[in-house]
């Protein structure tokens, strides 16, 4: 009996090793480790500039800072720090100082500083601008726009430009939300995309160029993934998440930033920034959560759960301050419509809340910014008249479907 007791034992802990190493295998190649499997071919005798922060990583975690200066024949001579900083320890909007990496001696350019685009000064003895930073496949994360603007100044100073890419984490099927329109062009909305826009980096860069969305196109060169799919998040292609910026720890926290960001922007509730669960929820003091995950709920929204939840926020929306609402779960991806879920929480609130209407409610300091990730200031003049998300969801939805056709003339990966 002790016998069977011990084999039991090895056979269960065998089983859950083996289901350990199951989910922690990685089944996707990125751009950083094609380009080691090359030997670095394509920037063999180059002065390479490198725009990267912490997420620029191969499948071990070493950094591609570290990659490439070392690499034989390849010389790092310049870093380039996007919003974050290069070392990813400054918050989000704070402007960022040029200073000197002290492991490779290369000088350090802030691209979130005095200047978001590379100058001629900046460029100076470079032959080739590297990109490889992991993204969040939303128009609003700000790193495809130092993207787009280093391409331009690449095309500008004749210098060469490769993208080493990286997996879109929400997958490359997810597309939601207008274009941007006229006037309201920004950081947060530097391309006319939808709001999710389904491509890596690397499609998003031949985007660029084949939609003419630079005045001159740069030499672009993709280093494309390896066993990359469409259909896979984060999670299936078993590569080790680095935090993209503080607010974003996790993978599955890149799936929740288009569900409330949007909102985030006005301050009206806590969306779980300064709390344990960033963009994973919906709080204020005026809000019953256990009415308010009711309401949300008989909506019935494809792959939506609201839980309620009661909680003091550390810091940010809130501080000290004891609030309730709803913490979302999202019990099927694919299904759920993820940047719809805040529209619909701004509606159940005016509904159960008359007097906390959103936009009565917010400071209008703020409606500017809410403009801006929108890429129109349709959706808060029009969602103010009634508070109702059938009064804008057409215009919300209606490039998604052009945008599709047009995006997979640049699909790198089925």
């Amino acid at each position: 009996m002790n016998n069977l007791r011990l084999i039991t034992a090895f056979t269960i802990c065998g089983l859950l090793i083996s289901f350990s190493s199951s989910a922690q295998k990685i089944n996707v190649k990125s751009g950083i480790e094609v380009l080691k499997e090359t030997n670095f071919k394509i920037l063999q005798g180059k002065r390479v500039g490198l725009i990267t922060n912490p997420t620029g990583v191969d499948n071990n975690l070493k950094s591609t800072i570290d990659i490439l200066y070392e690499a034989p024949n390849v010389q790092l001579v310049a870093l380039y720090g996007p919003e974050h900083g290069v070392r990813g320890d400054v918050h989000a909007g704070d402007k960022i100082e040029s200073f000197t990496d002290p492991n490779t001696g290369a000088p350090v350019h802030s691209l979130y500083g005095a200047t978001r685009k590379p100058t001629q000064e900046m460029l100076e003895g470079v032959d080739v601008l590297v990109y490889d930073i992991q993204d969040i496949g939303c128009r609003s994360y700000t790193y495809i726009s130092t993207m787009y603007l280093a391409m331009q100044a690449a095309a500008e100073n004749n210098i060469e430009f490769v993208v080493l890419d990286r997996p879109n984490p929400l997958g490359g099927l997810k597309v939601e939300g207008n274009l941007v329109e006229e006037g309201f062009f920004s950081f947060v909305s530097q391309l006319r995309i939808p709001y999710l826009y389904g491509l890596t980096c690397g499609e998003l860069a031949e985007m660029i160029i084949g939609e003419k969305m630079i005045p001159h196109p740069c030499k672009l060169t993709v280093v494309k993934m390896k066993k990359w799919r469409r259909k896979m998040n984060f999670e299936d292609t078993g590569l080790p998440w680095v935090p993209t910026s503080p607010h974003i720890p996790f993978a599955h926290s890149a799936y929740f930033y288009p569900v409330s960001g949007i909102m985030g922007e006005l301050g009206y509730m806590s969306i779980g920034v300064g709390y344990t669960l960033p963009f994973e929820m919906f709080a204020a003091e005026w809000i019953n959560a256990e009415e308010f995950a009711r309401a949300l709920n008989a909506k019935r929204l494809p792959g939506v759960t609201f839980r309620p939840i009661h909680l003091k926020p550390y810091y940010s929306v809130g501080q000290g301050s004891n609030f309730q609402g709803v913490q979302i779960y999202l019990t099927g991806f694919r299904q759920a419509r993820l940047s719809d879920i805040q529209f619909h929480v701004m509606e159940v609130a005016a509904q159960l809340y008359p007097d906390k209407k959103v936009f009565d409610h917010a400071s209008e300091n703020r409606f500017d910014m809410f403009d801006k990730v929108s890429g129109s200031d349709f959706i808060r003049l029009e969602f103010s008249k009634n508070h109702r998300f059938a009064e804008i969801q057409s215009y919300w939805t209606k490039d998604e479907e052009a945008f599709r056709k047009l995006s997979k003339k640049y699909y790198l990966y089925r």
